[in-house]
């Protein structure tokens, strides 16, 4: 059995308790000195002295309160800026050769075209049937004129009639036909302008047939609607398309957004247009700027959906990628102090000792801001502040310290 480490070790010991319990009878009895002269008179010790052999020796920082940049930081995942499954409004069958996913389109591409079979023939037909309403017009138009030329001679000899009668030169009987006759007349101008109706109507008519055969030709082509990515294969060549059927889905990764939900407690500390930063699952870093915050809470969360948007020129960034995003929110009041300094109470509420008036140490509750490597921030504390860090365990609200001031990083 080896004796000597037990023997070095209980040396240690004694070393050790006498240096700390017994340091001061050591040090009086090393400076006391036996008094000679009997015309010596010693003093009582002051009350300040008093004061400090009861006070508790403890280590603390001065620190002033700084402006820090309290960002809020939720998880989220990326989304495509725009993403759209583009399908058909007619049948046919198709007739273009099919594009690859992964490939990338421009606004107005071609994805996918199909059989126009009869629709140029319908096209053709509607056009000469507009044609043909259109010569109707002036037929129309020419019994119009007719017919009001006829109620103006009959007019005239009413009027003729009218007069003779009450001179006696006209029988009765005459005086009724001419009247008869205008009624006629009128008949006809009412017909003819109906006639001149009814041929606007068959215009009409044969422009929007026209346009509904047009419409139907242009329905064949199936284009992008703006620039992006393919998401799928486009319909097969000979495949047959009904109305309804998916043509292609076309996603847009620039810009890109980055979503996440804040909840209700935080969301009145973001703003539109507020800076944002994410880091990515990758490790990349990326920064845009708060684009979207919704008003509506999702029901079963009680969270709110915040949309940043981020450039991707290089289209780096895909849909669906996870990230921590970090909302720029506005800046707090805050000690920048070691996590050593925190403690709890009796109660168990977190918070820090700080030196007192008359050096009496006193509790004061704090919020945890921000856990960073240099230490932490913490809210709720005076401007400025007597924090201690080492001690603090030791001592409760009243008790009187002596205080020894270390910079803060030592």
């Amino acid at each position: 059995m080896r004796i000597f480490p037990i023997i070095a070790a209980f040396i240690a010991s004694v070393l050790v308790y006498l240096f700390i319990f017994q340091r001061d009878s050591l040090s009086g009895g090393a400076e006391s000195t036996p008094a000679t002269d009997e015309n010596v008179v010693t003093s009582e010790p002051s009350q300040d002295a008093a004061e400090d052999a009861n006070a508790v020796r403890v280590i603390a920082v001065k620190s002033i309160a700084r402006e820090i940049d309290s960002a809020l930081v939720i998880r989220g995942q990326t989304e495509a800026d725009r993403e759209v499954e583009l399908q058909s409004e007619t049948s046919g069958q198709v007739i273009s050769n099919p594009l690859r996913k992964g490939a990338f389109v421009t606004a107005g591409d071609v994805l996918c075209e199909l059989d126009p079979a009869t629709r140029e023939a319908n096209l053709a037909e509607a056009i000469a049937r507009l044609a043909e309403a259109k010569t109707r017009i002036p037929e129309a138009k020419a019994r119009q004129k007719e017919a009001e030329a006829q109620l103006s001679e009959a007019m005239i000899n009413n009027n003729a009639s009218e007069k003779l009668s009450e001179g006696g030169y006209a029988s009765d009987v005459r005086l009724a036909q001419t009247r008869a006759a205008v009624s006629s007349a009128e008949a006809l101008v009412e017909a003819a302008a109906s006639g001149v109706g009814a041929a606007q109507s068959g215009i009409q008519s044969a422009e929007a047939s026209v346009a509904a055969a047009e419409k139907e030709i242009e329905r064949l082509r199936i284009s992008a609607p703006f620039d992006g990515l393919l998401e799928s294969d486009t319909a097969e060549l000979g495949s047959l398309l009904l109305p309804g059927g998916a043509c292609a889905t076309v996603i847009q990764l620039d810009p890109i957004k980055l979503v996440g939900f804040v909840p209700e407690t935080e969301i009145s500390r973001i703003t539109l247009g507020a800076d944002a930063r994410a880091r990515m699952a990758t490790g990349d870093d990326v920064t845009g700027q708060v684009s979207f915050l919704s008003r509506s809470a999702d029901q079963i969360t009680r969270t709110f959906r915040v949309e940043i948007q981020v450039p991707n020129p290089d289209l780096i960034l895909r849909d669906g990628q996870t990230t921590e995003i970090r909302i720029s929110a506005e800046g707090n009041q805050a000690h920048l102090l070691p996590q050593s300094a925190l403690t709890l109470n009796d109660a168990g509420v977190l918070g820090v000792r700080i030196v007192g008036p008359q050096n009496t140490a006193k509790f004061v509750p704090v919020v945890l801001l921000k856990d960073t490597n240099q230490g932490i921030w913490l809210a709720g504390l005076p401007d400025t502040a007597e924090v201690i860090i080492i001690g603090q365990e030791y001592i409760i609200d009243g008790v009187p310290v002596l205080p020894t001031y270390q910079e803060l990083g030592q």
